[in-house]
């Protein structure tokens, strides 16, 4: 029999522990899948969810169904997210991207070389991993959130806005902005690899000569 997620709740709160796992089994994909968004790599993005699902089950004794549980638990998976992402300001990240950004001047698209065993393709995806992980990563953090969110992960503006517990209007101004800066910081950093090009090619004529 399919139990809905506030029954699994009121069971949970009662000491039964499977129903947890239950609720576990249908949020874990969603959770690690933001969590590794935020963070770029298998093992903080494990921990972070890990440490989410505990600070969920410590809560449940106050959660009372004033919004849905799912609007409940991203809340505290995005503020985990957003606390994990403090603590590791300092620390170089590696964010996995490959699917097209929609921006105020249209799509920016920033696509990963496809699975090859050839050792060139390799390195292009690894070196594109990490210009993408900085770009995204020099985003503050609220806006990074909510474009992962959006744009990524694929949540509503209404799932966001329950989860950061910010309004609408504040949701899509923050995602406008970072989509906004994201792109600026592609194009700035595709200027710049063309001058250094131009450079070095220029420096070469030159030497020759």
């Amino acid at each position: 029999m399919h139990l809905d997620d506030q029954e699994l709740v009121r069971r949970c709160r009662n000491g039964d522990l499977s129903s947890f796992d239950e609720l576990m089994r249908r949020y874990e994909k969603k959770v690690y899948s933001l969590c590794f968004r935020m963070t770029g790599n298998t093992e903080d993005a494990a921990d972070l969810a890990q440490e989410a699902f505990l600070k969920v089950y410590r809560a449940l004794p106050a959660f009372r169904g004033q919004a849905a549980f799912s609007t409940w638990l991203y809340r505290i998976v995005t503020n985990t997210c957003l606390d994990g992402r403090r603590r590791a300001a300092s620390r170089p990240t590696l964010l996995a991207l490959d699917r097209t950004l929609d921006t105020e001047e249209g799509e920016l698209t920033l696509e990963l070389p496809g699975n090859s065993p050839d050792p060139q393709n390799s390195f292009l995806q690894a070196e594109l991993q990490h210009e993408i992980s900085s770009l995204l990563g020099s985003l503050p953090s609220g806006q990074r959130l909510v474009l992962v969110m959006r744009d990524l992960e694929g949540y509503t503006y209404e799932e966001i806005a329950a989860a950061l517990n910010v309004s609408l209007g504040t949701v899509k101004s923050r995602l406008n902005r970072a989509r906004l800066r994201l792109r600026a910081l592609y194009l700035h950093q595709e200027e710049l690899s063309s001058l250094a090009v131009h450079l070095k090619v220029k420096g070469g004529v030159s030497h020759d000569l």
